[in-house]
C-alpha cells in the first residue's frame, strides 16, 4: 500500500485556496486536504516537501486529437501510451481521445482500438495520462465550416451511424460534436442523449434559431467557439450569440493565441463567466515535436513557428499544451482559479465525473500537478504516479 503526504505552499482545489497545504493520498486516492497542521503523517508514508509551489488538480482535455508524434486514431497502444506521456509531462492527466471526420471503416477502426486502450491502461505503473473516453468530432458536421475535416467524409446526421460509432467504443463514446442545421440533425441528438453522449454543437453554419432548438434538444456544450462557426453579426448573431446568451451551454476555447483573437477571447471570457468556459488544446500529433509535416486524423498537416496548417492554409488544430494554455489565460488577467477551474473542474463536470476528476478532495483520483510561480509545470501526478 503506497502512501504519500505533500505538503505544498497553497493548494487550488480549484475553487477553495488553502494556504500552507497538505495532501495525503493512498493507493492512486486523495484521503485528506487541508492546513498543512491539520494533517499527521501515518506511518511508513512518504513525505514530498514542496513549500514553494502551488499545488492543483491535474488538467483534463476533452478536445485532443494526438501528441509526441502520434494521433490517436492510429488506436495503437504505442501510439496512444506516446500521446499520454508527453500530455502528462504538460500538467494534463486525463483527456477524451478526439477523432477526425474520416470513413465509417476508419472512425470504428480507431473506436476499437481507443476502448480497448482503455480497457487496459490501468495495469501501467507509470505517470501517464487517463484516456477517459473518445469524442466523435465529425462526420456530422457542416460541409461549409468543415475546417480541414475531409469534404468527401461528410455525413449528415444519422442515429443508424451513430449506433455503430457508439458500439464500436464499446461502452467508452463521450462526446459527439454536430451541426444542428443539418438534414438529421435533432433525431441524431435524441440518439446520442438517449446513449449518455455529451452533445456538441460545432463546425456548424447554423443560426442562432437552428442553434437554440439544438440546445433544447439537449445540446448543451460548443466545440472551439468562434473556430469553424458561423461568424457573428449585430442583425445575425448566430451559433455565437447562442452559445455566449445560454447559460448552461459551456464553450470551449483553443487560448494559443492563434485560434482566437485576445478581444474575443475576453469577450467570451466575459459573457461565460469563470464556470462556463472550458479551455482545450485541440492539440495534434505534432504537439511537443519541432515543426514539419505531421498527420490529423488520415490526413497531412504541415506545422511552421508551431502553427499547423493544411495544404489550403487552413487552421489545422494546434501545438498547445495546457500548461501554456493556464499561463495565456492568466496573462489576459484572468484569475488563477478561475483559469484553473477552466482547466480542471468544468471538464470534469462536462463529463460528469467531477468527484472522481478535475478537484483536488477526498475520494478523488490522485491526478496533481506541483507548478512554480510561473505556472511552470514542475511535477505530475496520474492517479499517484510520478513520473
Amino acid at each position: 500500500m503506497s502512501t504519500t503526504l505533500l505538503h505544498a505552499a497553497r493548494a487550488f482545489t480549484p475553487v477553495t485556496e488553502i494556504p500552507d497545504a497538505a495532501i495525503l493520498f493512498r493507493d492512486g486516492v486523495i484521503e485528506t486536504i487541508g492546513p498543512r497542521a491539520a494533517v499527521t503523517l501515518p506511518a511508513g508514508a512518504r513525505e514530498i516537501i514542496a513549500t514553494d509551489k502551488i499545488a492543483t488538480p491535474g488538467f483534463l482535455d476533452v478536445h485532443i486529437h494526438g501528441a509526441g508524434g502520434h494521433d490517436v486514431m492510429e488506436a495503437t497502444g504505442d501510439a496512444l501510451r506516446a500521446v499520454s506521456r508527453m500530455v502528462a509531462n504538460h500538467g494534463t492527466t486525463s483527456f477524451v481521445a478526439t477523432t477526425a471526420t474520416a470513413s465509417t471503416e476508419s472512425i470504428c477502426r480507431s473506436a476499437e482500438g481507443i476502448a480497448g486502450y482503455i480497457s487496459r491502461q490501468h495495469h501501467s505503473d507509470d505517470c501517464r495520462a487517463d484516456v477517459l473516453g473518445i469524442h466523435f468530432e465529425g462526420p456530422f458536421i457542416s460541409s461549409v465550416r468543415r475546417g480541414v475535416h475531409p469534404k468527401e467524409f461528410l455525413k449528415l446526421p444519422s442515429a443508424d451511424l451513430l449506433e455503430q460509432f457508439v458500439a464500436a467504443a464499446k461502452g467508452n463514446a463521450q462526446i459527439l460534436t454536430i451541426a444542428p442545421e443539418l438534414l438529421g440533425a435533432m433525431p441524431c441528438i435524441d440518439a446520442a442523449r438517449k446513449a449518455g453522449l455529451v452533445v456538441a454543437i460545432g463546425h456548424t453554419d447554423a443560426t442562432y434559431e437552428q442553434a437554440r432548438a439544438a440546445i433544447a434538444r439537449g445540446a448543451h456544450h460548443a466545440v472551439h467557439v468562434y473556430n469553424a462557426m458561423r461568424p457573428f453579426s449585430h442583425r445575425d448573431s448566430g451559433v455565437i450569440g447562442a452559445v455566449l446568451t445560454t447559460p448552461e451551454v459551456t464553450a470551449e476555447l483553443i487560448a494559443d493565441g492563434v485560434h482566437v483573437d485576445e478581444t474575443a477571447m475576453r469577450l467570451l471570457l466575459q459573457a461565460k463567466g469563470a464556470a462556463g468556459v472550458i479551455l482545450v488544446s485541440d492539440g495534434i500529433s505534432a504537439t511537443g515535436m519541432p515543426d514539419g509535416k505531421y498527420t490529423l486524423g488520415t490526413f497531412e498537416v504541415t506545422v511552421s513557428g508551431g502553427v499547423a496548417r493544411n495544404t489550403e492554409g487552413k487552421l489545422a488544430g494546434s501545438t498547445l499544451t495546457l500548461d501554456r494554455a493556464l499561463r495565456n489565460i492568466v496573462t489576459l488577467g484572468v484569475p488563477l482559479p478561475d483559469a484553473l477551474r477552466m482547466l480542471t473542474l468544468n471538464p470534469a463536470t462536462l463529463l460528469g465525473i467531477e468527484f472522481k476528476k478535475g478537484s483536488l478532495r477526498p475520494g478523488s483520483d490522485a491526478d496533481i500537478l506541483l507548478l512554480d510561480d510561473s505556472l511552470n509545470v514542475t511535477q505530475t501526478w496520474t492517479r499517484g504516479l510520478t513520473g
